[in-house]
């Protein structure tokens, strides 16, 4: 059966032949014979082609995945939600039902762009240090706008005529 990355039966990569002629490449450039060194150099550049075609392939499957990324960047003092699963909650706290993301807490510093450091209160007892996957960015609520609609009293004096 094909590998869909290399094209190539797993088997025939492994051992190009038949298992009882695989040679051990380490030894051969030692050996004087004129045809096992035309069958290092085949290996070489068959492996060579092997591992060309399995960058290209991961390459393509990375292409493909950084579709859907999102890129989270935020800076020390930023206000972040954070995701906390069961674990990471005191014990007696988690509920399927309860809520999931938990703060504003502010971000104390970032570790690299994929890990940050994460002001939470002491009540939690966990890592403050989150992945970036866990972190989402705070964004306040709107103020509740007054529109309070005046009702006329003359409509009410009429009898809603």
């Amino acid at each position: 059966m094909t590998n869909r990355s290399t094209g190539m039966c797993p088997f025939s990569i492994v051992y190009t032949k038949a298992p009882n002629s695989v040679l051990d490449v380490a030894v051969l450039p030692n050996c004087k014979s004129k045809t096992a060194a035309t069958l290092v150099e085949n290996y070489a550049e068959f492996l060579s082609n092997i591992r060309l075609r399995l960058q290209a392939a991961n390459a393509k499957y990375k292409s493909e995945a950084d579709i859907h990324r999102r890129e989270k960047l935020f800076k020390a003092g930023d206000l972040v939600l954070v995701r906390l699963k069961r674990e990471r909650l005191p014990v007696g706290e988690y509920s399927k039902l309860g809520k999931k993301k938990w703060g504003p807490f502010p971000i104390v510093h970032k570790i690299n762009d994929n890990a940050y450091v994460v002001d939470l209160p002491e009540e939690f007892n966990t890592s403050h240090t989150f992945n970036v996957k866990d972190i989402y960015a705070y964004h306040p609520p709107d103020e509740p706008e007054n529109h309070q609609q005046s009702v006329s009293t003359d409509f009410l004096s009429s009898g809603g005529e």
